[in-house]
């Protein structure tokens, strides 16, 4: 489901779901930076590890 479509959708909590899923990324990259560990993903069917360091580096750069 894209973006768009979730925005359109009758049931108000899978509404929601996209903006509660972005603050759970936003958290789990400030409690990264704060406990200098590395945040792993999956992006493309890979598992990336991003350092802390990255992660204060796209911080400071505003991404």
């Amino acid at each position: 489901m894209r973006t768009q479509d979730i925005s359109k959708v009758k049931n108000p909590e899978l509404r929601g779901s996209l903006a509660a899923l972005q603050r759970a990324a936003a958290m789990a990259r400030k409690t990264a930076i704060q406990t200098n560990t590395a945040l792993v993903i999956v992006q493309d069917g890979k598992t990336i590890r991003i350092p802390a360091e990255q992660l204060r580096r796209e911080e400071q750069n505003g991404k």
